[in-house]
């Protein structure tokens, strides 16, 4: 009769630590919301999701490292817990800047808003959480044992999820061919990066018949080239002879089209780093 171990190490260390209070301050975070009842719409929703996800991730990470059972598992643990930590990390920030600033009305009184204002500590209290278990599990300089714990692995993360921000703004692209041109490169750049990710999870990478850190520097290269020309031609596009509108509200196309050139600006500035860090990996080598 098998006996299961149990590794205790998997809540005692840092990282089980910050691990089982991004737990709990999710789990704060998502019960005092629905107990107000107003996380109504996309973007309640969306935050709601967020906790909710995180939070039942995360449980799962600590009881299949508690029990030791994720050595069973087909994937590359290290890299999956890499990538779901710099994910649940950005996710997170995301819903403690949306909630409080789409939810929370001035003046503000009463128990509704007491929760909502804890619910919004709570979020970025496990912000913070996430955060430290990335700067944990970081991969050191030279270590090259998990792809997704490096400097380069968690730009690819994040250029990801920046992806799909531009996606969720995306509207009314479809009149101009330099428009259409800026979703061509997020589409193709996000498809690429992700598909990086899945097979580094996967341990597909080593099918791969060619230098995989090459390759990455080839595509590293070609997509900054493309970013460059769509930091360009988007905002060139979108406000070239249109005014901001007044008023201008939430769902306003304006603040949309502002917000995707920002992120535009983002991932520009994520892929240059990524870029040169993969260059240096690559062409610089340290003596022995």
């Amino acid at each position: 009769m098998a006996v299961a171990t149990v590794n205790l190490r998997a809540v005692t260390s840092w990282v089980g630590i910050a691990r089982l209070s991004a737990v709990v301050l999710a789990c704060l975070a998502f019960s005092l919301v629905a107990s107000t009842g107003d996380f109504g719409g996309p973007y309640g929703t969306w935050c709601m999701f967020t906790w909710c996800f995180c939070f039942a991730v995360t449980l799962l990470v600590l009881l299949l490292e508690l029990l030791e059972l994720y050595p069973k598992l087909p994937l590359s643990w290290d890299d999956f817990t890499s990538a779901f930590s710099m994910l649940a990390a950005l996710m997170v920030f995301t819903a403690s800047v949306v909630f409080p600033s789409t939810f929370i009305i001035s003046p503000c009184s009463g128990s509704k808003c007491a929760r909502q204002a804890v619910a919004t500590a709570a979020s970025c209290l496990c912000f913070l959480a996430y955060a430290l278990e990335v700067g944990l599990t970081r991969a050191k300089p030279g270590d090259i044992s998990s792809f997704l714990s490096t400097v380069p692995g968690l730009l690819k993360v994040f250029e990801a999820y920046v992806a799909c921000l531009i996606f969720s703004l995306l509207d009314n692209y479809g009149s101009e061919a330099g428009l259409q041109w800026c979703v061509a490169v997020y589409s193709i750049c996000f498809i690429v990066t992700l598909l990086i990710i899945i097979f580094t999870i996967g341990r597909c990478l080593s099918y791969i018949p060619c230098p995989l850190e090459k390759v990455l520097v080839g595509y590293n290269a070609l997509a900054l080239m493309m970013y460059i020309t769509a930091t360009i031609l988007w905002p060139l596009y979108s406000f070239r002879g249109r005014s901001r509108p007044d008023p201008c509200g939430r769902d306003c196309w304006w603040n949309k089209h502002l917000g995707v050139t920002f992120l535009t600006i983002f991932n520009l500035i994520a892929y240059l780093v990524d870029l040169v860090y993969s260059t240096k990996t690559v062409f610089i080598r340290a003596p022995p």
